[in-house]
């Protein structure tokens, strides 16, 4: 471990070398002073510089052409009660490390989903740019600041309890396309994954995904099938996993758990959250919805409000 870590420092003093030579204005000193953001890319591309170099480039390019910072800013997402009730996926507490747990359950998954009455693939582009967003700069950062050390990677559930195998195809384009932008601009930011409720017929579906995902990615995937719970409580103490997953949690409230998004960044344990900003991305009226599903943008924020992303890492 250790001599990794030396091997990750020499990496990344070479990794900053390389960037400011190459003086590209999208290279800012906020870029160069993220530390755990350097570290990311680095080791998606196993400290190889160039190849690190390229992946930042187009990372940094990716968040100019698709006006990261404006969804950020600007961007409500109404129909995002729908959604869950369509497509749960939420963040619950966290795991033994510290990292966030974030659920995802398939079961009532539909091609309804994106067909434009509920939503469309760009609005849920870009709830779902905007909820890395949330997550890097804002749950990430709280976490740091409780932990005293960087987390920088979630726990993530994915249930596939009653899957509909025949959905998937209706909505692979946008999986395809979530998929890429974990990958290629969030990178590093997967601790584990476990699958539970795989069926049987899920191996065909798994054959589809799998070839999405980069090697480093499948090798932190536990495929379960419905005796899971024992593996999960390895990992999340039973006061923060759901009841529904063999954890003892009950959030009180309506939605309980899968609508509380529970966690250190707003119950009140650490100093200076929650930030009601990152709270309110469902803010805009929900009488509002038919022009936000036709221009895609809801109401604006004070920029001052706003923690620049290359400003949060936690050293």
């Amino acid at each position: 471990m250790a001599s990794d870590q030396v091997a990750a420092s020499a990496a990344l003093a070479k990794f900053r070398q390389a960037l400011q030579k190459d003086a590209s204005p999208l290279y800012t000193p906020a870029i160069d002073a993220d530390e755990a953001l350097l570290l990311r890319f680095l080791r998606a591309r196993r400290l190889d510089i160039d190849k690190a170099k390229a992946m930042l480039d187009a990372y940094l390019a990716w968040r100019v052409d698709f006006k990261v910072d404006d969804i950020v800013k600007t961007f409500r997402f109404p129909e995002y009660d729908r959604i869950m009730d369509m497509y749960p996926r939420f963040y619950h507490k966290t795991d033994k490390l510290g990292r966030p747990v974030y659920i995802e359950v398939m079961s009532t998954l539909s091609s309804k989903l994106l067909d434009g009455d509920i939503t469309t693939p760009e609005r849920f582009l870009k709830y779902y740019v905007r909820e890395y967003e949330k997550t890097v700069q804002y749950r990430f950062a709280a976490l740091s600041l409780k932990a005293g050390k960087t987390i920088d990677k979630s726990c993530t559930i994915m249930d596939l309890k009653n899957i509909p195998i025949m959905q998937f195809n209706s909505i692979r384009k946008v999986l395809a396309q979530v998929t890429h932008i974990a990958q290629n601009y969030y990178p590093e930011t997967l601790g584990t994954m476990f699958l539970i409720n795989a069926p049987l017929v899920f191996q065909g579906v798994w054959k589809i995904v799998k070839g999405m995902l980069d090697e480093n990615t499948v090798a932190k995937i536990s495929i379960l099938g419905g005796s899971y719970q024992k593996e999960l409580l390895q990992v999340i103490d039973a006061e923060n996993l759901p009841a529904e997953y063999g954890g003892t949690c009950t959030c009180t409230g309506a939605g309980g758990c899968r609508r509380s998004d529970k966690g250190p960044w707003n119950d009140g344990t650490v100093a200076g959250y929650p930030i009601e900003f990152w709270e309110g991305i469902n803010a805009l009226p929900q009488e509002d919805l038919g022009s936000a599903l036709t221009v895609g943008v809801g109401s604006s924020v004070d920029d001052a409000k706003l923690t620049p992303i290359s400003d949060v890492g936690v050293q």
